[in-house]
Parts: structure tokens; C-alpha cells; sequence
């Protein structure tokens, strides 16, 4: 693999073993109607690890990783574009779920409805997230499978 490849394995290989399996979001996705897609600063290789260990990569049909963004990180708006652009998704009937919030920016000004969801135990994010709200924060949950179980019923 070309160097930027090996990096990007050196700086991925972390133990997931602490990612733990959530089958309510496993079930909370499959009662959710539409297309589910990745978009990661990471790697294919790393978000397929990750959704591995929660049991839910049954639910996404492609990931759009760092590499698939040319190594332009969000919140930048070309990787958002180049996202639209490869997926064909309709930004104004689509959602953007997010755990830092100016990472949130862009999918608003684009059309999409915005999620942040926190976790007391990503203290980088809560960091970044101190604070965090404006209009490109259309929702805020800390308990994802709980929100999309309500967001299903109520498209039912």
C-alpha cells in the first residue's frame, strides 16, 4: 500500500474490543425505512469494524470514508458534495447524524436535517461540542436507538 495507506492502518489499529453490540440499535435501524449510509473521517476498514462489533452493518449499504473524500476531512464541504455526488442521495429527504456539531454546518446549509448525538463518554466530542447549538442543530439525543424507535413510529 502506498505510505498515506499504511498510515492510515497504523492510526486505526485500535482495540475495538470495547465497542460494545447494541441490538436496540440493531433493531431500532431495521424498523427505520430508507437507504442507511456511512460517511467517517476514518477508514472503510475501521467503520466496518465498528459497526462489527455493534452488530449493525447488515443496515448500510456503502461507506464513504477519508479516503473516498480525497483526504478532505468533514466538516469541509467538498467531501459533503462529493458524498451527494457518489450516493445520489437527496440532501432535503435525508438526515445527517453526527457526533461533533460543526460537523453538522454543511448537512444543514445543504438541506438535510441535522442530528448531534452525545454520549457522556466521548469526552473529546463533549469537548467540542461544549456549548453547541444553532440552527445547524436541528436535533440533539443521547440516546440514538430511543430516537430513531420515535422517529419510525412516527413515519408509521
Amino acid at each position: 500500500r502506498p505510505s498515506t495507506g499504511r498510515f492510515l492502518d497504523y492510526v486505526h489499529d485500535i482495540d475495538h474490543s470495547p465497542v460494545p453490540s447494541d441490538p436496540a440499535l440493531d433493531q431500532a435501524l431495521h424498523a427505520l425505512p430508507g437507504r442507511k449510509l456511512v460517511f467517517t473521517n476514518g477508514t472503510v476498514a475501521h467503520a466496518e469494524k465498528v459497526l462489527g462489533r455493534i452488530g449493525v452493518t447488515h443496515h448500510f449499504g456503502d461507506i464513504f470514508d477519508i479516503v473516498s473524500s480525497d483526504f478532505i476531512p468533514k466538516p469541509g464541504r467538498d467531501p459533503y458534495l462529493k458524498f451527494i455526488g457518489q450516493t445520489g442521495i437527496a440532501p432535503k429527504t435525508s438526515a445527517m447524524f453526527e457526533d461533533i456539531a460543526r460537523n453538522l454546518e454543511v448537512p444543514h446549509d445543504l438541506g438535510m436535517t441535522t442530528v448531534l448525538v452525545v454520549s457522556p463518554d466521548n469526552k473529546d466530542a463533549a469537548h467540542l461540542n461544549a456549548g453547541a447549538s444553532g440552527e445547524h442543530v436541528h436535533h440533539v439525543t443521547g440516546d440514538l436507538a430511543a430516537f430513531l424507535r420515535i422517529l419510525a413510529a412516527a413515519r408509521s
